[in-house]
């Protein structure tokens, strides 16, 4: 493999500030990457697309894109259709 001279990609200032902010979003929402019981981002009112293993989640504190197996402490379940 050959040195071209170009600089490998590193993070830059935004990246990193983002980080910070979505690290303290995920520990004020209590977000984590594992349903907690039978609780879960796939079903919760909240996750926009219920087939996608990753989808936007709609809830007016988090609006991040979430993992199916996820879970926050705002989860809330769909309501049965009548």
């Amino acid at each position: 493999m050959t040195d071209t001279g170009t600089a490998a990609p590193e993070p830059t200032e935004l990246d990193q500030t983002r980080q910070r902010e979505l690290q303290i979003l995920s520990e004020d929402a209590v977000l984590r990457g594992h349903p907690h019981g039978d609780e879960q981002c796939k079903n919760c009112l909240y996750y926009l697309d219920v087939d996608e293993s990753i989808s936007y989640c709609w809830h007016p504190k988090l609006r991040v894109l979430a993992g199916q197996d996820w879970w926050c402490q705002w989860w809330e379940e769909i309501p049965a259709e009548a």
